[in-house]
């Protein structure tokens, strides 16, 4: 099997979506559809929508197709062949031990008496997601401690994962078994395809990305992330050791300021130079 391969995993609002309030370079989103087309580039949507709301977006942004979708916050992993959406089995067994065999309407009634939790809509749920909408005036540190006492006492173990909505102003709760987070997900895509740290990049924007974007694989911070989470990235990839891992986009140009599928593409060129004159060339046809 060639050297020469990439896992391109991106988070989709307000990475690759330009859907925030800071403009979209001219043609960058074009650029990174050509460039997701070369045969060496396998392409994974990793974000907290579900599967309607991927096919949604994918149409109404004109995004290219991808090779594999991690959905609701990394609870859900399905390959994309043609027009079939084949869910990987082998993940969801996986991650079911932590709630020891309870579903999330289980624990939805354990958290029944904690304040401040507004349970989202049932899109937005899954067997293995239970999100919660949360004012932003909520002390979420004390709240989220609350949430993991009353699982811990039902011998649930969960991850919490806290982020923020920024135009609708409001906190996302999200909880999901321990081994189930969007970084757990990517390295188990990336064993199953049998790929090294090297042969993968990430890309995100917000609270929920910082388990990757702190981790050991190679990742690149949109530039149009908020200065909060450009802060906590950088903290948190130092505390952890792996400053060298992390990728923080600006503007470069005119024509590159860094925001959405700019950043993106600035990180593969960061990490992976010999991918950056597949971009170039894609640019100058």
């Amino acid at each position: 099997m060639s050297d020469f391969r990439l896992l391109l995993c991106t988070d989709l609002d307000r990475t690759l979506i330009p859907n925030g309030p800071q403009p979209e370079s001219v043609n960058a989103r074009l650029r990174f559809s050509h460039f997701c087309q070369n045969p060496e580039v396998s392409l994974v949507y990793v974000t907290g929508r579900h599967q309607q709301l991927v096919q949604q977006a994918i149409e109404e942004y004109q995004l290219p197709k991808p090779d594999f979708v991690i959905t609701d916050v990394g609870t859900k992993i399905y390959q994309v062949v043609d027009k079939d959406w084949i869910e990987l089995p082998d993940w969801e067994k996986r991650i079911s031990t932590d709630w020891r065999g309870k579903k999330r309407q289980q624990l939805e009634a354990y958290l029944k008496d904690v304040d401040a939790l507004e349970r989202q809509e049932e899109t937005k749920q899954n067997t293995y997601k239970l999100s919660y909408y949360v004012p932003l005036d909520v002390d979420h540190h004390a709240l989220m401690q609350q949430v993991n006492e009353c699982l811990q006492a039902q011998n649930i173990t969960a991850s919490l994962v806290w982020s923020v909505d920024e135009p609708a102003q409001v906190g996302l709760l999200d909880i999901l078994p321990r081994s189930a987070s969007k970084l757990h997900a990517i390295e188990f895509l990336q064993h199953h395809l049998d790929l090294s740290d090297k042969q993968l990049l990430f890309a995100g924007d917000s609270g929920n990305d910082l388990h990757v974007l702190s981790s050991h694989l190679q990742s690149v911070l949109v530039a149009n992330a908020s200065p909060e989470v450009r802060t906590q990235a950088k903290i948190l990839s130092s505390n952890q050791g792996h400053v060298e891992q992390l990728y923080l986009a600006g503007e470069k140009s005119k024509d590159d300021n860094g925001n959405y599928a700019s950043g993106i593409l600035q990180g593969v060129c960061h990490f992976m130079p010999e991918f950056c004159r597949l971009i170039e060339s894609r640019k100058a046809k």
